[in-house]
């Protein structure tokens, strides 16, 4: 299927591994121009070199700290000057620190907003400087806690709502002038983020971490955790002209986890 994503510009946060990577690497391998955005610069660039010899599409990276609104702003203008204006944005961080309200800090929560309603706000009045009069899509990677609450992760609980709040207003807002936006709520996907949330779990359970992850399969309809690459292709798809009559929804990858009727 052609997605119709050849020549156009994206830029991708959180990029250098797990659900970025994988979301960059299907945009580049669909022809599309990507620029990847994480803290750790060295990563970053080993990382774009190897999208784009895998796809033979260009992709560059930018670092950047999503937490830091000026920072977002200088990125988006140098992107811009190496690219032209951008047709795709994906918001996407690492999650918030999981824990209670008894375990967590205000400094967690000043770090989770800055990294995640905050980061959603400044990225996506930076695109709309592109977007206001061309169109364009806006992605957001939230969690299936946008859609239900998850034991011991309080600030995503709290924050991806936010987000998905912040995205279906937008989307009235803005859609009149073709502008898209998607919120992607990945449910248990093989990263470096579950991984170490199912050693907190073993931990605090007793279990290995074997057994905890043998149970959480358990639960999941088809058996299994999701695999990056899965949600990365259904970015590209989320993101394409294939997809153009789909705004103002929370897209939940997750396997069948979910009961609810409306997730």
């Amino acid at each position: 299927m052609e997605l119709g994503l050849e020549g156009k510009v994206a830029w991708v946060t959180g990029a250098s591994a797990g659900l970025g990577r994988a979301a960059a690497r299907s945009l580049s391998a669909e022809g599309a121009t990507v620029a990847i955005s994480a803290r750790g610069e060295e990563a970053l660039r080993t990382t774009a070199e190897e999208i784009s010899a895998a796809t033979g599409s260009t992709c560059k990276a930018f670092p950047l700290d999503v937490g830091d609104g000026d920072a977002i702003r200088t990125t988006a203008t140098a992107i811009r000057d190496e690219f032209g204006p951008l047709d795709v944005v994906l918001v996407n961080s690492g999650g918030p620190p999981p824990g209670t309200f008894e375990t967590l800090s205000d400094e967690d929560l000043d770090r989770g907003l800055a990294t995640s309603t905050r980061a959603a706000w400044t990225m996506t009045r930076v695109a709309l400087e592109d977007m206001a009069e061309r169109g364009g899509c806006l992605l957001y990677i939230v969690s299936w806690s946008a859609k239900e609450v998850i034991p011991g992760l309080l600030l995503s609980n709290m924050l991806r709502p936010s987000v998905v709040g912040f995205a279906k207003t937008i989307s009235k807002e803005y859609g009149g002038r073709g502008i898209r936006t998607v919120c992607i709520a990945p449910g248990r996907i093989e990263t470096d983020r579950l991984k170490e949330l199912d050693r907190i779990s073993s931990e605090k359970s007793g279990r290995s971490v074997e057994e905890v992850r043998a149970a959480a399969h358990e639960t999941i309809p088809l058996g299994r955790y999701g695999r990056p690459e899965e949600i990365g292709d259904t970015i590209a798809f989320l993101a394409s002209d294939r997809a153009s009559y789909l705004t103002g929804t929370t897209v939940l990858v997750d396997g069948g986890l979910l009961d609810g009727l409306l997730s």
